[in-house]
């Protein structure tokens, strides 16, 4: 493991508490970035699964320092985001989640609360479903157990594979305009969406549109009522990428799940903070005392 000096991935916006990254290797699997913080003595684990297009410290700089009060914290960047594992092979959530578990492993920390925002929440329901001994509870946000709506379907997942199939065709330097265009262009010029688009700018394209492919295919209808661990839902009263509706949906499909919410849009981690994290950390600690964890103060 190595320490990563992020001095320069943060112009004009400054985040207080965000902890120093660093690289792990993940046997058989690739090396990828985290960051950590280590909370109060025998605190529960906290394992933050950023969003679709998003990075651990993006998604999660405002979280960590009031989260490491009570819990120990690891977040990692998905495979393909920011910088995250890279590898020719398709992104698939279950490596995600596959990733995620290793990651557990290789640090020691024995059983995790998975905490998954937007594509995060695949990552943390398919963590329990394919590594059930290291999961006590979740915490699921702005997600659902299903993305896409029947209709157009078909037209989107064809889209999405042909946007795939031109990635994976077109020189390097092509890639970065076209991030340049889409993933970089969709944030302002204020202090927040110029680090953003710093951020944005270290993703894979090519594991970018194969993401979002694997997030609008997923549906864990079937199955997601069979999870029995303790959970709750943070859900966004006003939020238009996934429906208030759906994530309230995902919470009464989990039995004993609570819900709660929070005012704002997809992006209130990062926009609005301040409304967000209190939310999050009470619904942290809430699933963490009802799996037995010990939840203390440092």
């Amino acid at each position: 493991m190595r320490n990563v000096n992020d001095t320069a991935d943060l112009p004009l916006f400054e985040t207080p508490g965000l902890p120093e990254g660093r690289w792990v290797e993940l046997p058989g699997r690739g090396v990828t970035f985290i960051r950590e913080t280590e909370g109060p003595p025998g605190a529960a684990t906290l394992l933050l699964l950023h969003g679709w297009t998003a990075t651990s410290a993006l998604n999660w700089f405002a979280a960590f320092g009031p989260l490491s009060e009570r819990f120990h914290v690891v977040a990692m960047d998905h495979r393909g985001h920011g910088r995250g594992l890279r590898t020719w092979r398709r992104f698939t959530l279950e490596d995600c989640a596959d990733d995620a578990a290793a990651l557990l492993r290789e640090l020691g920390t024995g059983t995790a609360i998975p905490v998954g925002y937007s594509m995060g929440g695949p990552v943390a329901q398919l963590i329990w479903r394919r590594h059930r001994e290291l999961v006590d509870g979740l915490v699921l946000c702005c997600t659902a157990a299903r993305f896409r709506d029947a209709r157009g379907e078909r037209a989107m997942q064809g889209v999405a594979t042909g946007l795939s199939f031109a990635a994976r065709a077109t020189p390097p330097w092509m890639h970065r305009r076209v991030s340049e265009r889409v993933l970089v262009s969709k944030y302002d010029t204020s202090p927040l969406g110029t680090w953003a688009r710093e951020q944005a700018r270290q993703h894979d394209l090519r594991a970018m549109i194969d993401a979002g492919h694997a997030l609008g295919s997923f549906d864990s209808r079937d199955w997601v009522e069979t999870i029995d661990v303790p959970t709750a839902v943070v859900a966004t009263r006003f939020d238009t990428t996934v429906l208030t509706s759906r994530q309230v949906a995902l919470a009464e499909a989990i039995p004993g799940a609570r819900t709660w919410f929070v005012s704002g849009g997809h992006d209130v981690c990062a926009v609005d903070p301040d409304s967000f994290v209190p939310v999050l950390l009470e619904a942290a600690t809430d699933v963490a005392v009802r799996a037995g964890k010990r939840v203390t103060q440092s």
